[in-house]
């Protein structure tokens, strides 16, 4: 379910805003939202370590099998100890 969002915007702005948005057919609210999404997705650090695993992962599945990894991963804790 969508919520509500209030802000505080001078007047003329939201003038410039409403004729711009008309003249793209679109609602005031409707681009406020766009950009919103827009600063999220451009901003969000938690969406860009996921698609960075997300890489990492297919590198490695492209690389190597899950029992080079276990083996991997056996060797470095035994050198460590």
């Amino acid at each position: 379910m969508s919520e509500q969002l209030l802000i505080r915007i001078d007047k003329n702005l939201k003038n410039r805003l409403k004729k711009t948005s008309q003249s793209e057919g679109k609602a005031s609210s409707q681009v406020v939202r766009e950009l919103i999404e827009d600063y999220v997705a451009t901003h969000d650090m938690s969406a860009y370590v996921d698609d960075l695993w997300d890489r990492i992962g297919t590198k490695l599945k492209k690389n190597f099998t899950v029992d080079d990894i276990d083996n991997i991963i056996k060797q470095v804790r035994k050198e460590n100890r």
